[in-house]
């Protein structure tokens, strides 16, 4: 029992500093903790796992799981956790409906893309919807602005369209998220003596910059950036400035990519490369953007693919930093999508299970099984085919395959069979509120240990720069 106050204060203090330890040198398997830098940082790189709350994160722990050993083992994100942030946006920007999409914005306790990025971005929170401007529409000055104005190089690279909300708040300026031509527009027009902010682009969305009204490729080209199109050009970039279009819109998902399409972690190896020729460093986000869209959809197996893509870039990035010495890394979520649950009811009954291993044996994602089904005829023989999975009757008749022309609503079908296969639960096709984790790497980590309201990470970011 604790009998005089300074028995209480020395306790607390006590208490205190080997929660900081903990967090500080969690787990050993990498030994990242005998690695941290030293000397000041040169070069910072922000992770943004789009929708990675921390249950995809446990998910995945147990997903990378080896079951023929007795423990769960850890994964890089459980090394370098320092603390967490809160999510809560501004407050809410009541879109136009036909600029809503799917999942309405109608709580200021629940954060978008846009706002959270923002917030990552700026330092400042925003109303949903907003890309890094104040409620009275003013523009944010951003980090990767900030870098460039300081001679720092910058880059951008994410599984998504490039102008999709979280690549957006960093080098532009809207009312709408939705904006896409505008957006794209602004990454070649706002210059900083006479060159563009934005370095080097890497990810989908060429729709957005080749269209009737402009062709925003050619103009880049006309800067002297390098244009790449698919994996083996990107392995070959030589020039300083590159513009990497990967695809139309969005790219695949890990899973579903073919070999000309570059992993997220390809992109952070070629980006890490060419900006790391700038003696006064760089500033890149790098964005796995499709953790959330899979989160959406509400499909675990896309989830977990997603999440693997993510932490192969974080370890390019953690490689690279260890021959450096002079790089900071910050990982986190701009917000939890879906309501992921390990263990959920199926049948009336409470599961407390999780079976992976369901999800493991799957080499296409849902939406892909059923796709490739459309062309063959045959639902059963593709499922077959791309996974370990043998249906029961109940679950074949709930396939319907005579419905196959509705590729969605069969996705969902299939979907919902491995959610319960599996025992995994979702509870909103949306966001959610929850916090999200902090992880970092470097020797400004002590700075973010931890819980933090969001703004907090651009406050670090700024005083990085405005220190170099």
């Amino acid at each position: 029992m604790l009998r005089t106050e300074t028995q209480k204060k020395m306790y607390i203090k006590k208490i205190i500093s080997l929660a900081l330890i903990f967090a500080l040198t969690a787990c050993q398997t990498l030994n990242i903790e005998k690695d941290i830098q030293k000397s000041k940082p040169k070069n910072l790189i922000l992770f943004i796992g789009d929708g990675m709350g921390p249950a995809f994160v446990t998910a995945y722990r147990l997903y990378r799981d080896n079951p023929n050993t007795p423990a769960v083992e850890t994964i890089l994100f459980d090394e370098m956790l320092v603390g967490s942030l809160r999510t809560d946006p501004l407050g809410d920007l009541k879109l136009p409906s036909n600029q809503l999409g799917k999942f309405e914005h109608s709580s200021g306790a629940v954060t978008d893309s846009a706002a959270s990025g923002t917030a990552y971005a700026t330092g400042k929170k925003a109303l949903n919807g907003y890309i890094s401007l104040d409620e009275n529409k003013k523009p944010l000055p951003t980090v990767l602005e900030k870098a460039k104005q300081v001679g720092m190089s910058t880059g951008l690279v994410v599984t998504s369209q490039l102008s999709h909300a979280t690549p957006a708040v960093f080098a532009s300026h809207q009312e709408s998220r939705s904006n896409h031509t505008d957006i794209v527009n602004q990454y070649i027009d706002n210059r900083f003596q006479g060159m563009p902010y934005i370095d080097v682009l890497l990810g989908g969305g060429k729709e957005y910059f080749v269209r009737e009204d402009r062709n925003v490729v050619e103009e880049f080209a006309a800067l002297d950036y390098q244009i790449l199109t698919n994996k083996n050009e990107l392995e070959s970039a030589n020039k300083l400035q590159l513009l990497g279009l990967f695809a139309d819109s969005g790219l695949k998902k890990m899973i579903d990519r073919d070999a000309d399409t570059p992993s997220l972690s390809d992109m952070t190896r070629i980006a890490l490369r060419t900006l790391s020729n700038n003696d006064k460093g760089f500033f890149l986000m790098v964005e796995g953007s499709q953790i959330d869209w899979a989160g959406h959809g509400n499909d675990i197996v896309g989830a977990m693919s997603e999440m693997a893509d993510f932490d192969a870039a974080v370890l390019e990035a953690i490689k690279f930093a260890k021959i450096d010495g002079q790089t900071q890394i910050v990982v986190t979520a701009d917000h939890s999508t879906g309501g992921l649950s390990i263990g959920s009811k199926v049948n009336g009954k409470s599961h407390y299970q999780w079976k992976s291993e369901v999800i493991r044996s799957f080499s296409k994602t849902p939406e892909k099984i059923v796709k490739s089904a459309i062309k063959s005829g045959d639902l059963l023989a593709e499922i077959k085919s791309a996974s370990g999975l043998v249906l029961t009757e109940q679950e074949i008749n709930q396939l319907k395959p005579q419905e196959l022309s509705d590729s969605w609503k069969t996705t969902q079908r299939l979907m919902r069979i491995i959610d319960q296969r599996s025992y995994t639960g979702w509870t909103t096709t949306g966001h959610t509120g929850v916090d999200v984790n902090l992880y970092a790497y470097g020797s400004a980590s002590g700075e973010l240990v931890g819980h933090w309201d969001n703004t907090k990470l651009a406050e670090f970011m700024f005083k990085l720069i405005d220190n170099k």
